[in-house]
C-alpha cells in the first residue's frame, strides 16, 4: 500500500523508543524510518500527549522528560489531527456503532479524520475497516 497515509496508535511509536519491547521494538522502529522517509505518517494530539506520559512514566526504563518533549517536538513534522468537540461527538459514534472504547474510537476518529487509509495498532480489530480506514496489527503482518 505505498502511498497510503498511514496514522499510527500511540503504542507503536512507544515501542519504537521502548528498548525492552523486544521483536517488537525492531518492528516498530522500521516502521518509523519507512513512515519518516515516505512523509505518509499522520498521528493526532491524543497520540503525542499518550506516548509523552506513557514514555516518561509507564515503561520498565522511562525516557528523561527532556528526551521524550524531542521526541513530541520531532513527531510534529508528521502530519497531527487535532481533536476537537466534533471529534468527540463521532468518536461517541463509533462508540456506539462498533463498541470500542472511548479512547480506542477517538483514535480511529482521528485516522478517518485525517485521511489515513490505514491505521496501525495492536489494540483493535486487524483487518477491520471503518469509514475506508483498515486496522492492521503490524506485529501480526507487515502492512505492504
Amino acid at each position: 500500500m505505498p502511498g497510503d497515509k498511514v496514522f499510527l496508535d500511540t503504542n507503536i511509536i512507544l515501542y519504537a523508543y521502548d528498548v525492552s519491547a523486544g521483536e517488537k521494538h525492531q518492528r516498530a522502529k522500521e516502521i518509523i524510518l519507512d513512515l519518516w522517509n515516505s512523509g505518509l505518517a499522520v498521528i493526532s494530539t491524543q497520540v503525542l500527549q499518550e506516548f509523552f506520559v506513557t514514555a516518561t512514566q509507564k515503561i520498565p526504563k522511562p525516557l528523561d522528560n527532556r528526551f521524550a518533549k524531542d521526541i513530541v517536538g520531532d513527531l510534529l513534522k508528521w502530519e497531527v489531527v487535532i481533536n476537537d468537540g466534533v471529534s468527540v461527538l463521532e468518536a461517541i459514534e463509533l462508540l456506539l456503532q462498533y463498541g470500542y472504547s472511548f479512547w480506542d474510537s477517538l483514535i480511529i476518529e482521528a485516522a478517518i479524520k485525517g485521511g489515513a487509509e490505514i491505521l496501525l495498532s495492536e489494540d483493535l480489530s486487524h483487518g477491520q475497516t471503518i469509514q475506508g480506514v483498515t486496522i492492521m496489527n503490524p506485529f501480526k503482518t507487515s502492512p505492504s
